[in-house]
């Protein structure tokens, strides 16, 4: 099985280094921004579109992150 090397502070751009150490500081898993620093430029520009996406509209977030997680579940997908 594949795995993705997460990457350590010093590999990370400034700005995700700065994400990464407020979604630790929550106490959260960081694990996902480590690994999508391999290609930063791309993810930068989803996160652009996704935050906006998940944050507003009429459908308040934590209910759109129940139905992503219901979803990944379905699809045997453990994120």
């Amino acid at each position: 099985m594949s795995r993705i090397h997460l990457l350590e502070d010093d590999q990370l751009t400034p700005e995700a280094r700065k994400q990464v150490h407020a979604v630790e500081a929550s106490g959260a898993d960081a694990s996902v921004l480590r690994a999508v620093g391999h290609r930063q430029e791309m993810f930068d520009q989803y996160f652009k579109f996704y935050y906006p996406a998940h944050q507003g509209g009429v459908v308040e977030a934590d209910l759109k992150e129940l139905v992503r997680l219901k979803i990944a579940r379905l699809n045997d997908c453990f994120t």
